[in-house]
Parts: structure tokens; C-alpha cells; sequence
């Protein structure tokens, strides 16, 4: 399995071992490793293991991946893009349920584009709000999800020169899981 040093040599991007992130510019000492850490060791503040908080755990993954799409695989920003659309656009309440619908979607979805690539936004220009951020100035669970909600719409509005693929992919998707999405719980 490839973790994102692989992708970053696959990118052909040299990773930086010191300083802030240098995707987002998250005020990190150890650059992107730095600011990973900090994702994957979550929000304290938060609990996750709470079905009525798992929204945030999707606005997280999603705002993160979509700053740092040098170190994912490229079909990677099609989801995350997709259903930050689905969330935003589409109010969809979204559910670990829907993420394989999703990714189902896509990869019929792939066959037909496969050489369509989303173009990020310019490093450093894809949100002002970074992990870091998120850190420093949380004080408590509400604030934390406010900014957490942010992130994700700032970072979610920076792609917007892809909004147009994500909702075809979105309406599609609405489409294909139609009967899904009005019998769930």
C-alpha cells in the first residue's frame, strides 16, 4: 500500500522535513509530516465515536486531503470534492454508508474520464484555516466544530474552478442512489 511519501515522489515533489506545512502552510516545525500527525490524531475536543459528530470527521478528511492533493492519489480529489458538493450543495446528511456508494460511482465514473484531472488551487492558496489552526484556536466542542465547518467551506470554495465536475459527479451519484438515500435512517 502507498502512503503519501510514495505519492509525493509519484507527484514529483520533494518533501520538506522542516518548517510549516508546505501545502498549506499550517504553522508547523516538521512541515507536512508535522501537519498529518496532527489530522490523524484528530480533534480532542470532539467525539467521534458519536454518530451525530461523524459530519466533522468527514469535513476533516475532505478540507485536509483537498490542501495537500500532491500526496493523494489524483481520483482522490474527485471524492473529496464530491462529497464536500453532495454535503454543501446538496445538504446530503452523509454517512459512512454513502462513502463506497461514492467511490462506486466513480470508479464507473473513471472509465469514461480517464484522463480528466481536477486542478488544485495554487500551494498555499487553498484555505486559510489549516490544522494548526484548528488547534490554537478551539477552545471547546462548539467552537472546534464552527471552525472545523469553516475549513472545510473555505477549502471546499478554493476548488471552485471544479465545482462544475463535482456536481455533475454529485447529480449523478444522486441519481444512482436515489432509493438509498430516501430509506436510510
Amino acid at each position: 500500500m502507498q502512503d503519501y511519501t510514495d505519492f509525493a515522489e509519484k507527484n514529483g515533489v520533494k518533501l520538506l522535513k522542516d518548517g510549516k506545512c508546505q501545502f498549506c502552510g499550517a504553522n508547523t516545525k516538521n512541515g507536512v509530516r508535522e501537519c498529518l500527525e496532527i489530522f490523524n490524531l484528530g480533534f480532542q475536543e470532539i467525539d467521534f465515536s458519536d454518530t451525530k459528530n461523524y459530519i466533522y470527521r468527514f469535513l476533516i478528511v475532505d478540507a485536509h486531503t483537498l490542501q495537500h492533493p500532491e500526496i493523494h492519489g489524483r481520483w482522490n480529489n474527485h471524492f473529496h470534492l464530491s462529497r464536500l458538493h453532495l454535503i454543501f450543495k446538496y445538504n446530503i446528511k452523509w454517512t459512512y454508508k454513502l462513502s463506497p456508494q461514492l467511490s462506486d460511482y466513480l470508479n464507473k465514473y473513471k472509465l469514461h474520464n480517464q484522463g480528466e484531472y481536477l486542478n488544485p488551487p495554487k500551494i498555499l492558496e487553498r484555505g486559510n484555516i489549516r490544522t494548526t489552526d484548528i488547534i490554537e484556536k478551539s477552545t471547546n466542542e462548539t467552537s472546534c466544530k464552527d471552525l472545523i465547518k469553516k475549513w472545510a467551506l473555505e477549502v471546499y470554495n478554493k476548488w471552485n474552478n471544479s465545482h462544475e465536475v463535482a456536481d455533475y459527479i454529485a447529480k449523478e451519484f444522486l441519481i444512482e442512489n436515489k432509493n438509498a438515500l430516501q430509506h436510510r435512517v
